[in-house]
């Protein structure tokens, strides 16, 4: 598993020093020769906007396919091999270990967002802070590490920025929408309902506004830069008010 793959080239421009400089403390490795880390870290909107998107200046999204479904293993084996509760139990807390929202915080925790490349109009929209890309490049970046160094050391990359988060309560405590569901259910109330009430900004720096309501309680709105994680927050917002 440790053996690198072999990839087409790509043709990104050289990484400040600065980022240089972060990735060799956090991920360990001198990106020179190794054109992925900077695809890692290259939004659409920075191809765009040099004229480079199609002509070999590549950005994260393939790496981004490839980072999630290593982290996905590297976490399922963790919690396999440090925890003896049931399946259903394990998949709670994987889903929310492998969730963007918290491959997001991961990137705030060791300051990526400075170093996204983006489009100026991306950046103007608060693209270095949107958990979105946030969590897309996080993904990214293990992708790149996969290809260009294998495993065995992306694996331990994984468990030393995920080490905090799998040691402690996240994913343990019910899934809000799944407690919610529960409530209404014990007090004998129809199941909630959810319902998008608004979706504003670009593409990349999306905020959803979803409502869920309960018949006969009432109703909660609750904002996010995903539409799922917009639900997961109204929904804990609802408990918290009626619950």
């Amino acid at each position: 598993m440790s053996k690198t793959l072999t990839t087409r080239p790509v043709n990104n421009p050289a990484l400040p020093d600065a980022t240089r400089a972060f990735l060799t403390r956090v991920i360990g490795v001198d990106p020179d020769g190794a054109p992925e880390w900077t695809a890692a870290l290259t939004h659409g909107s920075f191809s765009a906007q040099n004229g480079a998107r199609g002509k070999g200046l590549e950005d994260y999204q393939r790496l981004e396919f490839l980072g999630d479904r290593v982290l996905g293993l590297t976490i399922a084996e963790w919690l396999y091999q440090s925890e003896g509760a049931a399946e259903g139990r394990l998949s709670q807390r994987l889903n929310v270990l492998v969730s963007r929202q918290m491959c997001a915080t991961i990137a705030r925790g060791i300051g990526l967002g400075e170093h996204i490349r983006l489009g100026k109009q991306a950046r103007d929209d608060g693209g270095s802070d949107s958990e979105n890309i946030l969590g897309d490049v996080m993904e990214a970046l293990i992708g790149a590490s996969f290809v260009t160094r294998g495993f065995e050391p992306t694996r331990a990359l994984i468990r030393s920025l995920w080490a905090e988060e799998v040691g402690g309560r996240a994913g343990q405590a019910k899934h809000p929408k799944s407690a919610l569901q529960e409530w209404a259910a014990g007090n004998r109330r129809k199941p909630p309902e959810y319902r998008l009430v608004d979706r504003s900004g670009p593409d990349h720096a999306a905020r959803f506004t979803v409502a869920v309501a309960v018949k006969g309680v009432g109703e909660v709105e609750a904002v996010a830069n995903s539409k799922q994680e917009a639900e997961t927050q109204a929904a804990a917002a609802f408990l918290r008010q009626f619950g």
